[in-house]
């Protein structure tokens, strides 16, 4: 029996966070022709920064991967308010933008946005395996390391 990405949340001993209202005038994520287009996604915890910082400075890469991840668990979030709940309505993970708070000389980007893919494969299994960019950026949001974005297809319904 396979299982949900629910019951694999629960086995990666995960919980999905609350949602945060997005600051600005966006929504967290818009649905359009079966598509999912979930807005970039911070490493928030409750709300709150949980990493901050540039790669390669403050943060480590390893850090960065762990900020990745839990980027990558509010997408999570926003696809579970898009699905009413149901995870199993996502069909697959189609394309992930990771976007990496670096120095210059830091070239390791793809290693950190491997949290975010490492996550959703994780979730989601094989519908979780995806196309990818991942590009360093000298600034984001609230001095975060990482944003993750995605766009997901929704399951044929009826």
């Amino acid at each position: 029996m396979t299982q949900t990405p629910e019951q694999r949340l629960n086995s990666l001993a995960l919980t999905l966070p609350p949602i945060v209202k997005p600051a600005g005038n966006l929504l967290g994520y818009k649905t359009d022709r079966g598509q999912v287009y979930v807005s970039g996604q911070l490493p928030l915890q409750d709300g709150v920064v949980k990493y901050a910082g540039k790669v390669g400075d403050a943060v480590s890469k390893e850090e960065a991967y762990e900020a990745a991840k839990l980027a990558a668990l509010n997408v999570v979030s926003q696809l579970s308010l898009a699905t009413d709940g149901d995870l199993s309505r996502i069909e697959d993970i189609v394309k992930v933008s990771g976007f990496v708070n670096c120095l210059p000389e830091f070239t390791e980007i793809a290693a950190v946005i491997n949290g975010a893919s490492d996550l959703f494969v994780g979730v989601f299994g094989d519908r979780g395996v995806h196309a990818r960019f991942a590009i360093g950026v000298a600034s984001l949001p609230r001095g975060v390391p990482v944003e993750i974005e995605v766009i997901a297809r929704l399951r044929d319904v009826g």
